[in-house]
């Protein structure tokens, strides 16, 4: 399939028409608009600092089915300890300002831009885009953000400065959208440390069909910084 050049026009192409890597679209722009519509065919943006916006929907597609949520017994340990405060939409500036400067090795860059950052702030200021912050004392040692869109929550990134502070924030995330009816969450891309938590690879039409059933439900729109505040 010939990959789609986007213009101002509000629309994407059928995310079936994307070539061999996923790649379906490029241009466009990053509009709260552009960016639900996105999300809600199964589209997300992931380009480079220098390139143009580029638009996937990769096959296979990576998710984790909230209740297949594996948790390590190391891990559990450290969550009894209660080493760690979780909260919600608290400081979603400096989570994503934490993604966008971790080091990530192999990785010459960062693709959170100046123009991603101030985009996702949108968003997160109209109820869709949520961060999850993990304190030690009262330090930011880690965290993560993503989109809330149905009962799908859709991770875009992570970083962490202390070890197993982001795994903590994740787990924790986990088990609150599952009180809260969530039944897919989006990992975009298979990556070692997600497969770990129970996280698959499915087909794209899969993925499309379940996404289209958890677009019936409402999104959980809004603050959710009454969610919690405790140590994990």
């Amino acid at each position: 399939m010939s990959v789609v050049f986007l213009n101002k026009k509000l629309h994407f192409p059928p995310p079936e028409q994307a070539n061999e890597d996923g790649l379906l679209a490029i241009g466009g722009d990053l509009s709260p608009s552009r960016l639900l519509l996105a999300y809600s065919k199964g589209i997300f943006p992931w380009f480079n600092e220098y390139d143009p916006i580029l638009w996937w929907s990769p096959n296979p597609r990576f998710v984790l089915y909230p209740e297949d949520l594996k948790v390590s017994r190391s891990m559990r340990n450290i969550l009894n300890r209660k080493k760690f405060r979780v909260t919600y939409d608290e400081d979603f500036q400096s989570v994503i300002k934490g993604c966008k400067e971790v080091y990530r090795e192999g990785q010459g860059g960062t693709w959170i831009t100046d123009e991603v950052e101030g985009a996702y702030y949108k968003l997160h200021r109209l109820g869709f885009a949520h961060s999850v912050e993990v304190w030690e004392a009262d330090e930011l040692v880690g965290g993560l953000y993503g989109v809330s869109l149905g009962s799908c929550f859709f991770g875009e990134s992570m970083f962490t400065k202390a070890s197993n502070a982001s795994k903590a924030g994740f787990i924790t995330l986990v088990a609150d959208l599952i009180e809260r009816g969530c039944t897919m969450i989006d990992c975009q891309l298979h990556t070692h440390h997600l497969e770990r938590f129970g996280a698959i690879d499915i087909s794209r039409e899969h993925f499309l069909e379940e996404l289209g059933r958890s677009l019936n439900a409402n999104t959980l729109k809004g603050s959710w910084s009454s969610w919690r505040s405790s140590k994990v």
